[in-house]
């Protein structure tokens, strides 16, 4: 996009589309530009000692003093969880609920930036000025407390976004979706609706959070010995369900894994948990109580290989251990590309003898995503002229797409983008707009950005076929071999049982050394390429297998 865009609105994604997670919006009007969410994904298969992915904000970085703020429609991971990198590039204001603003204030500790970052926290009835444009907000219904949307004033019109979101009539927290609210802004006129894809493919309404309760009360009273319950830290409501039911049913209450105590801490003292006097207990206490009379609720619901319920499947978590007759509920559902993680997991448990409940044999789970009907109602509500369907793999925004279709937007408005893609809306007229750089930003520990391509590359290839290290050293005045060939192999063969391989390989690097001094190669990088490739063609020919080949030049 060129640097003066007065008289223009651009809304385009950073992340969050054809994807789930990292979600990162932007509206863009003249020289003013909101920021919506600012979120991670955690890596998929192939990212191999990746810990986070979060969006490339090059173009933010480039026009950061155009950016008025970032707004946090909720405290998910997938939508705060990138803050404290990007804050790190770009320092603008954040504005935020009460109980989302404690959990990224904890971020921001962390991260070592809290002071320096400017906060101001919002309700449904706060009005921001971000430049030319205002923005509002509506209470929405979530898996988690103090879920907003919001809806930018630009000069064109109304840009809503939605927020994660679904209709829950009986909420948990008694905090309703401000219906009212949705409706008297469709009835002012919504230029363009960017909305919650992530359930577009199911029928149906939503079910609504108490429901588990109920499941839970109901597992509860079953239980014989511990009780030990999986879900998100950030899932509130479900750990106040957790809570209620330990009450009812005289259990005191363990809290284990680092995110689950940093949400809980905050929860609590924030007001948003409602913890009876002396019913949680240290982990210390567990085995000091009968097994009837403890619960504990843990991180682990994904199956991650370092959270707290896998530690205690596998007998290596410090303090608890899951033993045959305990009840253990898997509160969630997988994330995509998670099931077999979950499946090995639940496969675990069920050999020690634990009795496993989760959502494939009882009613412990419902999404925090609107299905078919609940978007179709936000649609209604808003009457949108445009829509731009997000957060949400391509089969999800497309299935959005056509529900937006069935309730009267016309097809020639619906705009299905992919990260980069820009709407540009000049008079009233929306159309695709230029596209510009986006892409992800890898982190490895404390490495932002600086592992790519061809580092996930070469790690693949590392742990497919392993290494071979080729060390030779030449004399500094006639280039005669002085010692060496020597060759390392890390995940190829097994020396031991390889010694012939290994001992030919030696050879073939000997005579290829003599080839090169025959014809006067001298240069490093000469020698080293006629190794690999001599060296990998004659491994391939043994043995099908391609191994890193690194050789090493050394001369005395």
């Amino acid at each position: 996009m060129s640097k003066n865009q007065r008289g223009k609105l651009y809304i385009f994604a950073l992340g969050g589309l054809d994807e789930i997670g990292k979600n990162m919006y932007a509206i863009q009007y003249g020289n003013d530009i909101v920021v919506i969410d600012s979120g991670l994904k955690f890596p998929e298969a192939d990212m191999l000692g990746i810990d986070i992915v979060i969006p490339d904000i090059t173009y933010l970085v480039e026009n950061q003093d155009k950016v008025r703020g970032i707004i946090l429609t909720h405290g998910h991971e997938d939508h705060i969880g990138g803050l404290p990198y990007i804050l790190k590039q770009i320092n603008v204001p954040i504005f935020a609920t009460r109980l989302t603003m404690g959990l990224i204030e904890h971020k921001l500790k962390e991260a070592h930036i809290l002071n320096e970052v400017k906060r101001f926290v919002i309700t449904n009835q706060s009005e921001i000025h971000l430049g030319s444009m205002k923005a509002t907000f509506f209470y929405t219904n979530h898996s988690i407390p103090d879920s907003i949307g919001v809806c930018v004033n630009t000069p064109e019109g109304n840009v809503v976004h939605t927020g994660d979101f679904k209709i829950d009539t009986t909420p948990v927290n008694g905090q309703t979706a401000d219906l009212h609210k949705m409706a008297e802004i469709g009835k002012k006129g919504v230029l363009c609706l960017l909305s919650d894809s992530t359930n577009a493919e199911r029928a149906g309404f939503t079910g609504s959070e108490r429901t588990v309760g109920e499941g839970i009360n109901e597992v509860f009273r079953k239980a014989r010995q511990r009780v030990i319950v999986a879900t998100f830290a950030s899932n509130i409501h479900r750990v106040q369900q957790v809570i209620d039911a330990c009450y009812m049913y005289g259990r005191k209450l363990a809290v284990v894994g680092r995110s689950m105590v940093n949400v809980v801490n905050i929860a609590s003292e924030l007001g948003y948990l409602r913890i009876p006097k002396d019913l949680l207990i240290d982990t210390d206490d567990i085995n000091r109580l009968p097994a009837n009379k403890v619960a504990v609720i843990s991180t682990g619901s994904q199956g991650e290989t370092m959270s707290a319920l896998n530690r205690m499947a596998n007998a290596s978590h410090r303090k608890i251990e899951i033993l045959p007759g305990d009840t253990v509920i898997i509160a969630a559902t997988p994330i995509p590309g998670n099931e077999k993680m979950i499946g090995r997991i639940i496969d675990q448990l069920f050999r020690i003898g634990a009795n496993v409940v989760y959502s494939a044999n009882s009613h412990v789970h419902v999404s925090g995503h609107g299905s078919q009907e609940d978007l179709k109602l936000m649609l209604s509500l808003m009457k949108p002229k445009y829509f731009f369907p997000i957060h949400g793999e391509y089969r999800m925004l497309r299935a959005h797409a056509q529900l937006a279709e069935s309730v009267g937007v016309r097809p020639e408005n619906i705009f299905i983008c992919d990260n980069g893609d820009t709407v540009e809306i000049v008079g009233g007229k929306a159309r695709y707009g230029p596209k510009f750089t986006t892409g992800k930003v890898l982190i490895d520990g404390l490495g932002v950005g600086d592992v790519g391509n061809i580092v996930l590359r070469d790690r693949k290839l590392l742990s497919q076929d392993g290494i071979l290290v080729v060390v030779v050293t030449l004399s500094k005045t006639n280039g005669t071999i002085l010692s060496g060939p020597d060759i390392i192999s890390r995940g190829f063969v097994y020396v031991r049982e390889s010694e012939q391989l290994l001992d030919e390989a030696t050879q073939i690097v000997n005579l290829t050394m003599e080839r090169c001094m025959k014809d006067q190669v001298s240069e490093w990088a000469s020698l080293k390429t006629s190794i690999r490739d001599s060296l990998s063609k004659f491994l391939y020919e043994r043995t099908r297998r391609r191994p890193m080949i690194l050789p090493i030049i050394m001369e005395v």
